[in-house]
């Protein structure tokens, strides 16, 4: 728990320890408490049926009109399991984000050490990552459900931006142009920070310059938006 309170107050004291011996599942439990008290807020006071008509309004017109063109009997049905499929997704998604997290330490594994001459292991980079991921997710969630129990609107709820740390989370989906929307959505103080935290956690682990770790955290996160930013011009 020392490693996690630092992760906020003293992150190189955290990654340093890491590098002396590394473990990952007291960051990923609490990421999976905090998303338990965000899946208890939205089944109590949004509906999980509520979710899935508002992703329908939110969703591009190219979705909608195929939506239109189904027959009545598919469209019905598509209804029904609607809710049940986003739930279900929802209660599945600590192993999501464990994958996500995986694959991003093997990215981040071969970018560091191929790359800058780093000597970094797999479990570290793994468990960089994840307590890199107590300052958005875990803060994120808890506003989220805070917000929620607080007495947000549920038509109002986007389960694709649940907490309002970033100005996409103010603006209104169907109103505004997807790229502004992307961009005002991926600019999050509390993602950069995570950012900031694992770029310092890689270069700490692969023993590089803290320069090395910016450039291949940044690196990537720069051309994953800019490849979800095309998609939602597209």
């Amino acid at each position: 728990m020392q490693r996690v309170i630092y992760t906020y107050t003293a992150p190189s004291k955290t990654f340093n320890d890491i590098k002396r011996y590394a473990t990952w599942w007291v960051p990923f439990l609490i990421i999976v408490v905090a998303g338990a008290f965000l899946f208890f807020a939205i089944t109590t006071k949004i509906t999980w049926q509520q979710v899935y008509e508002n992703n329908q309004q939110n969703a591009p017109q190219f979705a909608k009109d195929m939506r239109e063109k189904m027959a009545p009997e598919q469209r019905a049905q598509s209804d029904k399991y609607g809710a049940i499929s986003q739930e279900v997704t929802w209660a599945l998604s600590p192993l999501g984000l464990l994958l996500i997290n995986v694959i991003g330490a093997g990215i981040l594994l071969a970018t560091i050490n191929f790359g800058f001459g780093g000597k970094a292991r797999f479990g570290a980079l793994l468990a960089v990552t994840m307590y890199a991921g107590l300052v958005s997710w875990v803060i994120k969630m808890l506003l989220g459900g805070i917000a929620i129990f607080a007495g947000l609107s549920p038509e109002s709820f986007n389960i694709q931006n649940f907490a309002g740390t970033n100005i996409g989370f103010y603006l209104n989906p169907q109103e505004t142009s997807k790229v502004l929307y992307t961009i005002a959505t991926v600019l999050d103080p509390l993602v950069i920070w995570n950012l900031v935290l694992t770029s310092i956690g890689v270069a700490i682990v692969a023993g590089t310059k803290r320069s090395s770790g910016y450039i291949a955290v940044f690196g990537w996160w720069a051309l994953f938006t800019l490849i979800i930013v095309c998609v939602s011009a597209l």
